[in-house]
């Protein structure tokens, strides 16, 4: 890019992704003309609040809400776009318009992976999905989440403390692809002492209107809400003219570039990680990811790569977990502080290659226990 000035850069995506990498550009020194294009109404967001906090009936409404922009950027918000041109360098939207650019960072994410066409499937992927199941569950309706991975669980958990009765469906144990044993039977416990009902099954799918879910052994489970957390797509549809695609993903450097002028950042993007090149569709992930892509538009090779640490975290059922390593965990860990009992704890597992998982988990007493221990000493 030796000569290349720079002058534009457009950002297609306005969630976290898209608004940490305006952030960082004008860290990197980008004074020029910013432009985030964003297919939501909304100001960027936080998405793991939506399968949290503001899934529960109260006066809250702040839980999702980020600190405002602070880049100085133009945000088009509710315009999506449709196209890009990269002989013209130009994102083209679905108004009829274009945008020219010197740079480009593609941040559009992932939407939900549904199991029918019914408006009547819930999913809680963007911001109007969260308010509109939590405006349904003002009514305490019965509900089957079907989806046993960190998502659906969220859901479960919210739906429950939202005075619903919750049928999980889950294809086998709940979290063990995710968590590893351990981690996934103390989630699990958690879960059913508040009250969940777990059906495991080796495949489900949807009646035609969203209303039963259908096991593959047989049977149906039929409730008021239905709601579905079954994995994500990639937004990649509009790049599919490009041949930036692969795999339903963009693949990039470690650097994040597609091209020396194309980043990309987030859901869509497939890294370099020491697995191999693949997706990485968490909220840490996608901040980390961003950071390093606009250094490099900014600064070329003299940008750092990305050191790829991963980190999780959930919050379901009165138990907070966040963990930094690699996931699932096999075995038993080490208990580095507290036990087995409950309470705080922080667990390790280690493994001879030098790879591993340190954990902290904090588990609260249950509301109902609470409640008894409350008028037992009334």
């Amino acid at each position: 890019m030796s000569g290349d000035v720079l002058r534009r850069v457009v950002i297609v995506g306005n969630g976290i992704a898209g608004l940490t990498a305006a952030d960082t550009l004008r860290e990197a020194g980008f004074d020029g003309e910013l432009t985030l294009v964003g297919d939501e109404p909304y100001p960027a967001y936080s998405r793991p609040a939506l399968s949290k906090a503001l899934l529960l009936d109260g006066d809250d409404m702040s839980s999702h809400m980020l600190r405002p922009a602070g880049h100085g950027g133009r945000e088009l918000l509710g315009v999506r776009a449709t196209g890009l041109d990269l002989d013209r360098r130009r994102v083209l939207l679905g108004d009829g318009t274009d945008l020219p650019y010197d740079r480009v960072v593609l941040a559009t994410g992932s939407r939900a992976r549904r199991l029918s066409d019914s408006p009547a499937e819930y999913t809680v992927r963007g911001l109007d999905d969260a308010l509109s199941l939590r405006r349904r569950l003002t009514s305490r309706p019965s509900v089957v989440v079907v989806g046993g991975g960190p998502l659906g669980m969220e859901i479960a958990s919210g739906c429950l403390a939202a005075g619903c009765r919750v049928i999980l469906v889950s294809q086998g144990t709940p979290l063990l692809a995710q968590l590893g044993p351990h981690l996934a039977r103390v989630l699990l416990a958690a879960a059913q002492e508040r009250g969940l009902t777990v059906v495991e099954t080796t495949a489900a799918r949807l009646s035609p209107d969203a209303s039963r879910v259908v096991l593959d052994e047989g049977g149906t489970l039929g409730a008021e809400v239905v709601v579905t957390a079954v994995g994500e797509v990639p937004n990649t549809e509009w790049l599919a003219e490009t041949g930036l695609t692969a795999g339903g993903a963009v693949p990039v450097d470690s650097r994040g570039l597609a091209r020396p002028e194309v980043a990309a950042v987030g859901d869509l993007a497939a890294f370099p990680t020491p697995s191999g090149r693949r997706r990485v569709p968490l909220w840490s992930s996608a901040v980390e990811q961003a950071k390093v892509a606009a250094r490099a538009l900014v600064l070329g090779d003299e940008a750092p790569p990305l050191r790829f640490e991963p980190y999780f975290w959930t919050e379901q059922f009165g138990v907070t977990l966040k963990a930094v390593g690699q996931l699932p965990a096999d075995g038993d860990p080490v208990f580095v502080e507290g036990g087995p009992g409950g309470g705080p704890a922080l667990l390790r597992w280690s493994h001879p290659a030098g790879s591993g998982a340190t954990v902290a988990l904090n588990r609260r007493i249950p509301v109902p226990r609470l409640r008894r221990m409350n008028r037992a000493a009334a």
